[in-house]
């Protein structure tokens, strides 16, 4: 493994880190997500030097401010490999100015292939290695235990897809079993036994998280779905631009949301830029308002 980064104790576990990163900088994670119409806005260029621009502005403005960086890969793929060399580049810059990074990617299949997933997206010494990685639980759970033992090995993380945003996804993460467990209620049951095998004793939280959407999150009372267990941390996107705000998300969360919870924003801090300051504002804005 490599040497500790700014910030960053020998052999702390994702949890750890990502507990450290909040007490410090607060709930936020700003979403590094480079859309077209964004690139338009700031008068880039469509290619990898207006993505690379885009990127050191966004990097710029988070660093000293906000602990987590959330990558939206599809973003670097359609630039092809030039776009992916910048993925690479914003990543390691990010991590060795102190930023935890979560590859925002869904990856998920099964054996050799989900652990070549999970190598390349969680070896510190790879191109894209990242703090965390998101996974898609929808191949089974058990489909993901290449990328659990992978997150143990480089002590990373990963946020399975629970309770998404999208409301196409409640077709399968509600649907119940002969007992009346939602397929949702499943993994997040899984999710916490993967993370309390892999917790630290000293840490607030596991390394084992969920993705629970911030306008969502209601769901899981309403179907007994238990977000405390395991101390998994959970990532919420849709926050701002995409329709909820902190009340929402404190009510939806409950209890859960006072320790656990990483609230991701993109296109409400994104849209502000490309100024700087309005950029820095913004972000102290949306720091304030998650409390």
């Amino acid at each position: 493994m490599t040497s500790p980064l700014p910030g960053q104790s020998a052999g702390a576990s994702f949890g750890g880190r990502l507990a450290a990163a909040m007490r410090t900088h607060g709930r936020l994670c700003v979403g590094l997500d480079p859309h077209p119409q964004l690139l338009t806005d700031w008068g880039l260029t469509q290619d990898a030097a207006g993505l690379e621009a885009f990127c050191d502005r966004v990097l710029q403005a988070c660093i000293g401010r906000v602990g987590v960086l959330k990558p939206q890969v599809a973003f670097f793929e359609r630039f092809g490999v030039a776009g992916m060399q910048v993925l690479s580049t914003v990543q390691h810059q990010a991590r060795a100015a102190g930023l935890l990074v979560i590859a925002d990617a869904k990856r998920g299949d099964i054996g050799s292939t989900m652990a070549g997933y999970a190598e390349a997206w969680l070896n510190p010494e790879g191109d894209f290695g990242a703090d965390a990685l998101t996974v898609s639980p929808y191949l089974g759970f058990g489909s993901l235990q290449p990328a659990i033992e992978a997150a143990a090995r480089h002590q990373a993380g990963l946020f399975v897809l629970a309770l998404t945003s999208n409301p196409e996804g409640q077709q399968v993460q509600l649907a119940q079993d002969a007992r009346g467990v939602t397929v949702a209620g499943q993994i997040a049951a899984e999710a916490a036994a993967a993370s309390t095998a892999l917790a630290q004793a000293d840490t607030a939280l596991g390394s084992i998280g969920l993705v629970v959407g911030a306008t969502t999150a209601g769901l899981a009372a309403q179907h007994g779905i238990d977000l405390a267990a395991g101390r998994m941390p959970l990532l919420a996107p849709g926050y701002g631009a995409q329709g909820a705000g902190a009340e929402e998300l404190r009510a939806g969360f409950g209890a859960s949301y006072a320790e656990q919870v990483l609230v991701n924003s993109s296109r409400g801090i994104l849209g502000q830029g490309p100024d700087p300051d309005s950029l820095t504002r913004a972000i102290e804005q949306a720091k304030a308002d998650l409390g």
